[in-house]
Order: C-alpha cells, then sequence, then structure tokens
C-alpha cells in the first residue's frame, strides 16, 4: 500500500503560478511511476503528466504543454508539479497517483491521492 498526500491547492487569479506536492511519508516510491490527474466538476479524471521513475521520461496533457513541469525527488518521496500561466479552465481536484508501469490511462494507476482542489479566478 502507497500512501499519497497531495498539497498547495488553493485559489489563485488567471496568470498566476502554484507548485502542487505530493508525498509519500511512509514509504518510498522510487519504483513508481507518478502521475498527476484533474477533474473538474462535471466531467471525468483526466491525465495531467506523469513522470517515470528516474524522472527521466516525462509527458504532459496539449492542454498543459509548456505551462506545467512534473519533477520528482525520490529521496524526499514526492512529486511535484509546478503550474504557470493557470487559467480559469485549469480548475479542478488536482491527484497525484502511482503505478508500476507508465501510462497516461487514470485506470492503470493503482494508489491515488485524496486530491487538493486547485480554483483560478478570471
Amino acid at each position: 500500500q502507497v500512501q499519497l498526500v497531495e498539497s498547495g491547492g488553493r485559489l489563485v487569479q488567471a496568470g498566476e503560478s502554484l507548485r502542487l506536492s505530493c508525498e509519500a511519508p511512509r514509504r518510498t516510491f522510487s519504483r513508481y511511476v507518478m502521475g498527476w490527474f484533474r477533474q473538474a466538476p462535471g466531467k471525468e479524471r483526466e491525465f495531467v503528466a506523469v513522470c517515470s521513475y528516474s524522472g527521466s521520461f516525462i509527458r504532459y496533457a496539449d492542454s498543459v504543454m509548456g505551462r506545467f513541469t512534473v519533477s520528482r525527488d525520490n529521496v524526499k518521496n514526492a512529486v511535484y508539479l509546478q503550474m504557470s500561466s493557470l487559467k480559469p479552465e485549469d480548475t479542478a481536484v488536482y491527484y497525484c497517483a502511482a503505478t508500476i508501469d507508465y501510462s497516461t490511462d487514470p485506470a492503470r494507476y493503482d494508489y491515488w491521492g485524496q486530491g487538493t482542489q486547485v480554483t483560478v479566478s478570471s
């Protein structure tokens, strides 16, 4: 079992930046691929970014490409999502998740955090 705890979500203005954190306080997750997903009200959960074990292989959703950056620190058991140039359409609950297989499909992820709310006002 991998416990994931997200933090950093809050209300921001459009154009501002925000960094989300996801930590696994009780277990190392260096063996896991880490993904970020988000879910807006009335919409399905969607892929945002994925980061391989070492951080060498990273992929982003087209909607966040060039604005979001994912990184991980396997010593601190943490993965981060740096978000810049935020838009109102980025408003959602953001989740981090862990899987063994490199994937953008949320169904392939075994462990999920509780989510953190990001709200971007116009």
